[in-house]
């Protein structure tokens, strides 16, 4: 499976939201209401097309730097006309708990080496651990503890098929102290413990 994702400019979906009077739709938005973070919807062919120029565009340095920004700008528009579009409203609201459990993943996926706690995790954003935990699992279908895992574990793979790393420097890398644990929940989460997975790069 392909895919790309785009990272979320606060600044231009806030503007772009207000270009297309959808205030109104954004503040009706229920606090305690938490879609998910991800999850499945059809592809039109506005939205296909975006896609495919894009990606086009990111063939070659200057159309990257010159068209690229502008063609984002219309995925942001295709997402907020189509049934995702909620998803969208809940960052740009700002103080609500899906965009405080989405600060909190953007320090997972940056830092994911360093050591964390649930309780952590939620005086960082100012929320109760209880609160805290039942969003963050409504809208990534994780716990927070889950999540990070799978984090980590993604980053591990990368780094032993694509830079040939051991597995117990990926291991370290990643966060683990133990590489007997890290190789346990590798197998359970890839079907395939590292060292098969090296094998079977080296067979390739």
């Amino acid at each position: 499976m392909l895919g790309m994702y785009i990272d979320i400019d606060m600044g231009h979906l806030s503007a772009l939201i207000s270009q297309m009077d959808l205030q109104t739709d954004v503040a009706a938005l229920n606090d305690n209401t938490y879609p998910l973070g991800i999850g499945p919807s059809l592809m039109d062919e506005n939205m296909k097309n975006a896609a495919v120029k894009l990606l086009k565009a990111l063939c070659l340095e200057k159309e990257t730097r010159i068209l690229a920004p502008e063609l984002v700008r219309k995925i942001y528009y295709r997402a907020l006309c189509g049934t995702q579009a909620p998803m969208l409203y809940s960052p740009a609201k700002g103080s609500n708990a899906f965009s405080r459990v989405a600060r909190v993943i953007t320090n997972l996926e940056g830092n994911y080496s360093e050591k964390y706690d649930v309780q952590q995790m939620a005086d960082s954003v100012i929320m109760s651990v209880s609160t805290f935990h039942k969003a963050f699992k409504e809208i990534t279908a994780d716990s927070p503890l889950q999540y990070l895992k799978k984090i980590r574990l993604a980053r591990a793979q990368d780094l032993i098929i694509q830079k040939n790393t051991k597995a117990y420097l990926a291991a370290d890398a990643v966060g683990y102290e133990r590489p007997s644990q890290f190789s346990r929940e590798f197998k359970r989460h890839f079907g395939q413990n590292p060292a098969e997975v090296m094998r079977d790069i080296r067979s390739a």
